[in-house]
């Protein structure tokens, strides 16, 4: 191997550790890596942007607007709270939470699965005294093992897809990894079931507290200086026996007051911070010159016309890495953060101080406009919104599901079918032609379209190939390769096999399983070529573990969408997710070569 292989490799460990530690956003470390790769020659300029005509990473992008449309028609709205709350039977209500996820993630993105049954799953447990720390984990892995059974279940797998295809290989039917995908979900489930369900915390925290009714937040409140509460102390004030709500300090100057007695008195620009309820932090409207400071230290009255809301920071948020203060959240999005929680407990700071995280979850006070211009943004996922339910455009519910089942069917027989002008009817052609129905019958608009599309996804997917072209031609993935090769062929071909599955799930564990998919994909191949075995089981495997993302939260957004909101910490996704990896690798390597023979 030349000195190009050797820093094609020096690169990938350094774009892995910055990755890890989120130094940027996944999409800039990866897009850097491979401006590198370009600049120093190791790839042409043609071999970089060969990702971005590749039709996985296209599928992909058109699923967005598919799936968008399916989520803004309400198709599945009311279905899964009915089907939940029915029963107070905690083994009944389990299965009906991972059976339905499981199903639907099949044939539709997770990830606004998971928003859309979060919320509902949460406020049910709480309304029945169980933990939703029992479900919201399951909710996210169920909708994960469901994604593993068809070629549109998940991203990862229409990836693989693509690159198998640019090899001439013949690529994936709409249900052929299901052979190995099922056998991996019914193991899955029965694991979520009797032991997973155990080892999930049973957490009474922050989340759960105050009779079980909602989240505790730390809400700062100012006194501005013509308030009629001046002059008051805090029980002539009627501050004192706020239900579900408690006056935790007042910061007056330099000066801080705790365990604050009834007889303090109020004096203007006070600050007072108040920890509650989502549910009853409204309630202070009605103290005339009580005002919120929000995380712009702009401060505003609650308006009737403003609900709340809660959303969860993506991975891939812009506003990672800065304080509320300095981004602009206020003038970007029209809303006001007025306080945040982090792993399941309130964040006890000035708001505008706060750096921002993936998974932090905010308390938004915003308008109805701001659901309708950013329920598709990818910067946060809209979990909950705590005022009114929403509007669903119910008339166009079953023509929305009815072009997604002949979006499936088509993809399921096309090819079988005569071809259209020499071109068979594949996976792109059936979504392409159902995001076009979709536009043109008005289940989506323009605009939600366009929001739907996570750019900085596709720009991750086109540029990881990129590096993988990078990893196939410098001989870096045949070293690679040679180095699990030496490690497992003791085992022989399926030993070697297993080997790729378990390097491959290590990736996904710190990296998106995305990225993991397009760079382990070369890797892959080249222990196939090395050890005269088939590619296509190596392409398979590497497509399921990409996918078995459990361990970590970081590793899947969906995985990182109930982090927040289940009070989760990161090491209960390492103590439920590895035994589930470790049953899924038994499973796919004892699987795989059976019906893809070595």
């Amino acid at each position: 191997m030349d000195w190009q292989g050797w820093f094609t490799l020096l690169l990938l460990v350094c774009m892995i550790i910055a990755l890890v530690r989120e130094t940027l956003g996944p999409d800039i470390t990866v897009f850097a890596a491979l401006g590198l790769l370009v600049c120093t020659g190791v790839i042409t300029p043609k071999e970089a942007v060969s990702g971005f005509s590749n039709k996985g990473m296209l599928t992909v992008a058109i699923l967005f607007v598919v799936a968008a449309a399916i989520e803004n028609t309400g198709a599945f709205y009311g279905f899964f709270h009915k089907l939940v709350g029915t029963t107070k039977d905690r083994t009944k209500s389990f299965l009906r939470v991972i059976l339905p996820v499981s199903f639907l993630s099949a044939f539709l993105n997770n990830t606004p699965i998971v928003v859309m049954f979060a919320p509902t799953i949460r406020q049910w447990a709480i309304d029945h005294n169980i933990s939703p720390s029992k479900y919201l984990i399951p909710l996210s892995y169920a909708s994960i093992l469901g994604g593993m059974c068809t070629l549109i279940g998940t991203s990862t797998t229409l990836i693989v897809n693509g690159l198998m295809i640019d090899r001439d290989m013949p690529g994936m039917s709409m249900f052929e990894i299901a052979k190995a995908g099922v056998p991996c979900l019914l193991a899955g489930m029965l694991y979520l079931k009797f032991i997973g369900v155990r080892l999930l915390p049973d957490r009474k925290d922050l989340i759960e507290k105050a009779a079980q009714t909602g989240r505790e937040y730390l809400v700062e409140m100012r006194v501005q200086e013509d308030s009629p509460l001046i002059g008051k102390n805090i029980e002539e004030a009627e501050l004192r026996h706020l239900k579900g709500l408690f006056l935790v300090k007042i910061i007056r100057g330099e000066e801080t007051i705790t365990a604050v007695a009834p007889k303090v008195r109020l004096h203007a620009n006070d600050k007072l911070i108040f920890t509650g309820l989502v549910s009853t932090i409204r309630d202070l409207q009605q103290f005339k010159g009580l005002v919120p400071i929000t995380g712009s230290d702009e401060e505003k009255d609650l308006q009737s016309t403003e609900k709340m809301a809660e959303a969860v920071i993506s991975p891939s948020s812009p506003l990672i890495g800065h304080t509320i203060r300095d981004s602009n959240f206020r003038t970007r999005y029209r809303s006001s953060i007025l306080a945040v929680h982090r792993n399941g407990e309130r964040i006890e700071s000035k708001i505008g101080d706060i750096v921002i995280r993936p998974g932090d979850t905010l308390l938004l006070l915003n308008s109805d406009a701001f659901e309708r211009s950013w329920t598709h943004s990818k910067d946060f996922y809209l979990v909950s919104s705590l005022s009114e339910e929403r509007t669903i455009a119910s008339k166009k519910k079953p023509l929305a599901l009815g072009i997604l089942l002949l979006m499936i069917i088509m993809a399921t027989i096309g090819p079988a079918l005569p071809k259209i002008g020499g071109t068979s009817i594949d996976m792109f052609i059936c979504a392409f032609g159902a995001a076009a129905l979709l536009l043109v019958t008005r289940c989506i608009s323009p605009e939600e379209a366009r929001n739907s599309v996570e750019l900085n996804v596709l720009l991750l997917i086109a540029c990881a190939f990129g590096i993988g072209k990078a990893l196939d031609k410098t001989g870096a993935a045949s070293f690679i390769a040679d180095g699990i090769i030496a490690l497992f062929s003791q085992f022989g071909k399926t030993g070697v096999l297993a080997g790729m599955y378990l390097l491959t799930i290590c990736f996904s564990a710190i990296i998106t399983n995305n990225a993991t998919a397009v760079l382990m994909f070369p890797i892959a191949i080249a222990t196939a070529s090395h050890i005269s075995a088939d590619p296509r089981p190596f392409a398979f495997i590497v497509a399921l573990a990409a996918s078995a993302s459990f361990a970590t939260p970081i590793a899947y957004q969906t995985n990182m969408i109930v982090y927040g909101p289940g009070g989760y910490r990161f090491s209960d996704y390492l103590k439920v997710g590895i035994p589930l990896n470790i049953l899924l690798w038994i499973i796919a390597v004892a699987t795989v070569p059976v019906f893809w023979p070595l």
